[in-house]
């Protein structure tokens, strides 16, 4: 049993720390900008909470975390009270966070620096996932960091993969959001298209589902789209960010990407219809 630490209990950490008592036993200490959603936690994991991410990493082998964006994360690790400052050499930071590879490198080289290990480990699968502990993780960094963390993140994640060195996971989610993001605009127009032509669009479903058209996206939410319901999965507030980290890797790897592009402006008019909360199959609604 190994002395762990979580930073960020949104709708992916929360689970997500969970699984660590449930099914790896292991002693967690948790920490959350908003107080109340940690001592829930607590209540029904059982370990503590701390005041500051330091706080909460002081003494930890490993420290999670699962925040929003970049800046985020560096209020997090480098921040006045960051978990930087309360780790001690040989200590482990695991980043879930969904990220730039810019970032993760920085922090990579930081850690290095204080004699840490750092893996940037952002994950897929949605809240659903993180619930049921079925996560896929694409993993950055140097194969010793990743097997001392490989264990536990398999308390979560049912297909953990190391990709490559620092920043490595990060550019594999991006590849991630890309094909999402166009598999989803081809399942809006393809259910519109059906619909406009007045085909029963389950009939249709039940045709195509198991040949070449198949997909996550239609056999997840081809129903709940054809219904208009769209709390289901990942908002497009996040998508859009995750895709304005896509597109600005592109710019700087060289790296067109012309559909991602598109499919960003058609989430910024779904964002425009009141959609920011409103899952990414509702790209849907503007047809």
């Amino acid at each position: 049993m190994a002395k762990l630490a979580f930073l960020g209990l949104g709708v992916m950490g929360y689970p997500m720390a969970g699984h660590l008592v449930t099914k790896g036993h292991h002693s967690v200490t948790v920490y959350n900008r908003t107080k109340a959603k940690a001592e829930a936690w607590v209540s029904e994991f059982g370990g503590s909470t701390a005041a500051t991410p330091a706080e909460a990493a002081r003494g930890a082998d490993i420290v999670f975390a699962c925040v929003g964006n970049d800046n985020d994360l560096r209020s997090i690790t480098t921040g006045p009270d960051g978990a930087f400052h309360g780790m001690a050499a040989g200590a482990m930071f695991v980043d879930h966070t969904t990220a730039s590879a810019t970032i993760a490198r920085d922090l990579h080289g930081i850690a290095a620096g204080q004699g840490l290990g750092f893996l940037d480990a952002p994950v897929s699968g949605g809240q659903a996932g993180a619930q049921a502990g079925r996560l896929t993780v694409m993993v950055g960094g140097s194969d010793a960091d990743f097997a001392k963390a490989v264990e536990p993140m398999g308390c979560f994640g049912a297909n953990i993969s190391h990709i490559g060195g620092p920043g490595s996971g990060q550019l594999a989610k991006m590849v991630n959001q890309i094909c999402i993001a166009g598999v989803v605009q081809g399942l809006a127009e393809a259910l519109h298209f059906a619909e406009a032509n007045g085909l029963d669009v389950a009939t249709v479903i039940g045709a195509i589902s198991k040949g070449a058209a198949q997909s996550w996206q239609m056999e997840n939410r081809w129903k709940t789209m054809t219904e208009r319901k769209f709390d289901f999965g990942f908002a497009v507030d996040w998508m859009r960010k995750d895709l304005g980290i896509c597109l600005d890797q592109g710019r700087a790897s060289a790296a067109p990407l012309p559909l991602t592009a598109l499919v960003d402006q058609f989430y910024a008019d779904v964002q425009a219809k009141g959609g920011k909360r409103w899952d990414t199959s509702s790209l849907i609604t503007l047809r």
